[in-house]
């Protein structure tokens, strides 16, 4: 088990927090514990390798001959010339 010694205004304000959540704090504390590791969880991301940032970029160029060059104005009769 972890003791964390918290400030006395950040702990009566969890304790306010659980109390109008009808939790213990302990539970309540720990519920956000696990939010925030969670979320860090997701939102860390590694780095692609090299190898894994060249095959993406081959992968997107691979048809890039097929893209139509683009007007040098766009209207709206370009943008919607294929739809009736």
């Amino acid at each position: 088990m972890i003791r964390i010694e918290l400030r006395p205004e950040i702990e009566a304000r969890l304790t306010a927090e659980a109390q109008a959540r009808g939790l213990e704090v302990s539970a309540y504390i720990e519920s956000l514990l696990e939010e925030a590791v969670s979320a860090r969880a997701v939102s860390v991301r590694r780095q692609p390798t090299p190898e894994e940032m060249r095959a993406f970029f081959e992968a997107t160029d691979q048809f890039s001959d097929k893209i139509p060059p683009l007007p040098e104005t766009i209207t709206r009769e370009w943008i919607y010339q294929d739809h009736d």
